[in-house]
């Protein structure tokens, strides 16, 4: 059993968990508590380190011993050491670090959501996980947004990254992936009222970040404009809530049109 923060595994998590730039280094993130390490295992992701801790549940013991069938390294800690290497402030008693991957895209896109500029984590895992219910199949993340892989936005997004493929990419490189299809792009300043689209055809839907909207590389990209009308005295929706409210109209809207 592990009773040292400082050991040198548990240093690493911590780097893990609190930087960007190393969880790019190693290709790796940190996933937290029962639910998530379940969904981790269900998906197939390979665990470069599972750690746990007495506190476990029996849930989360049937999850360690399924991982240790399959060799995974595991290392039971103190519940001070796990507390140490968690980003939360009440740790479940287990967590995983996994190794970073993205799924494929899908052979034709028809639904695709862009969030641009989108730097508040909880915020952009908001947004994969309603992405991930509304049947959306990839999330394409240009230049400026929050690191997908950070602790806060894998916990808010509830599993999504191992359903729906996300992709950091840049302007051209989405601009290729969005060839052919219909990109709007939510503006609360304007355009067309989003109950009023076709949102039937094959599109991509640019949600603009939370301080300044889309910016010009990606407004540029679109061919239309959507608002929803808001008959209250506010200016503007949060980026998530306006993103959910376009993306259930698509699956609502391609849904009636199947009966």
């Amino acid at each position: 059993m592990l009773t040292s923060s400082q050991n040198p595994k548990i240093q690493a998590v911590r780097k893990l968990q609190a930087q960007a730039k190393q969880r790019r280094q190693e290709q790796a993130f940190v996933v937290e508590g029962v639910r998530l390490v379940e969904e981790a295992w269900a998906a197939g992701w390979q665990a470069r380190l599972v750690l746990y801790s007495s506190e476990l549940s029996e849930r989360g013991q049937q999850l360690v011993r399924q991982f240790r069938s399959v060799g995974a390294p595991l290392e039971e800690v103190s519940p001070g050491v796990l507390a140490a290497a968690s980003d939360t402030p009440a740790p479940q008693g287990i967590l995983a670090v996994l190794e970073t991957h993205t799924l494929a895209l899908p052979a034709a896109l028809d639904f695709v959501l862009i969030p641009d500029g989108v730097r508040d984590p909880g915020n952009l895992g908001t947004l994969l996980r309603t992405a991930a219910a509304a049947g959306v199949q990839a999330v394409l993340l240009p230049p400026g947004t929050v690191d997908p892989w950070s602790p806060k936005v894998v916990r808010s997004a509830m599993g999504a990254h191992f359903r729906l493929p996300v992709l950091e990419l840049d302007w051209e490189q989405i601009r290729t992936a969005l060839d052919g299809l219909q990109v709007y792009l939510a503006d609360s300043g304007g355009g067309l009222a989003y109950t009023a689209a076709d949102l039937r055809q094959p599109l991509a839907l640019l949600i603009g970040g939370e301080a300044e909207g889309a910016g010009a590389q990606g407004a540029a990209l679109a061919n239309e404009r959507l608002h929803i009308p808001m008959p209250g005295p506010t200016e503007s929706l949060n980026a998530a809530v306006a993103a959910a409210i376009l993306m259930f109209e698509t699956a609502r809207q391609r849904k009636d049109s199947d009966r």
